[in-house]
């Protein structure tokens, strides 16, 4: 059993485990369902994310509302035709995670990992990486374990809500769980994965929570785009050995005070930030006559 990020990569490192075989097997003795249908259940999820982050790259996803819709479609043109200036792996992620984004406020079926606002960064990060890295199904499986027990840890010890703690902690979320599970696909320790968790969720430390007419569209997308990014720079720095100065779980309990501290207006009331602004007004009023 772990609560913590210190407390997983102790018991990683007394028994040489990877992270989501301590993951998988807490979580087989706590749901008291065995590791293969746990691993059966996880496919499921899998297929729904591979569905999702790629419907709209050749479809034209209208979202209920009008809102968003088709960018992602525009990313993947760009990155096939285009010379791009973050290249084919940041384009591809980018197109994926507005894909899901999309796919979510089409009202479509979506794997809210950890949430419907954040659902394109972990399977944009994951699949990409695993392009990259020509990984198999088993070796994403496992990355989504991975990903699934750091989201564990920052729900125990914060929140991965945007109404309770602002974007940050919905994008930065699922950063952290994407980043980490990708370090660990690529052959990084564990202590690598928790300093790529820290990093992504640093990177975006204090980011509002401000949809545009209350709607999980805008600025929603176009933050998993860059959450997707966060997640493969806080990896790529990790595995090149760069460390957080500060502890993932310290980095974790920074983020949900800075949470609690951000006026009402900042999380998820559409009061403050971009759904203020005259223009979001006006697409509020546009939406909701």
């Amino acid at each position: 059993m772990f609560n913590t990020g210190e407390e997983l990569l102790k018991i990683a490192n007394e028994k040489g485990l990877k992270l989501w075989e301590i993951i998988l097997q807490n979580e087989a003795q706590v749901s008291e369902i065995n590791e293969k249908e746990l691993r059966n259940k996880m496919k499921e999820n899998l297929l729904v994310m591979k569905e999702s982050s790629t419907r709209g790259l050749e479809n034209d996803i209208k979202s209920i509302s009008g809102l968003i819709g088709g960018d992602s479609k525009k990313v993947e043109n760009y990155r096939k035709n285009k010379k791009t200036l973050c290249g084919d792996v940041i384009n591809k992620a980018m197109a994926r995670a507005l894909s899901c984004s999309e796919v979510n406020a089409a009202m479509g079926k979506i794997v809210a990992a950890p949430t419907a606002g954040s659902c394109g960064i972990i399977p944009s990060v994951i699949f990409t990486a695993a392009e990259v890295l020509d990984a198999n199904e088993e070796d994403i499986i496992n990355a989504l374990f991975t990903a699934a027990g750091i989201g564990q840890i920052i729900a125990k010890n914060a929140t991965i809500s945007g109404a309770e703690g602002g974007c940050q902690a919905e994008c930065g979320a699922a950063s952290a769980m994407a980043a980490a599970a990708v370090v660990e696909m690529a052959g990084g320790t564990p202590e690598m994965s928790l300093h790529a968790a820290a990093i992504a969720i640093k990177n975006i430390l204090g980011l509002v929570c401000d949809p545009i007419a209350g709607l999980v569209e805008a600025p929603c997308a176009k933050r998993n785009a860059s959450g997707a990014a966060n997640a493969l720079i806080s990896a790529d720095l990790a595995l090149a050995g760069v460390k957080s100065i500060i502890p993932f779980d310290e980095v974790v309990e920074a983020m949900y005070n800075v949470g609690r501290a951000l006026p009402v207006e900042l999380r998820e009331t559409a009061l403050g930030g971009l759904a203020a602004t005259p223009t979001g007004k006006k697409l509020m009023k546009e939406v909701l006559r």
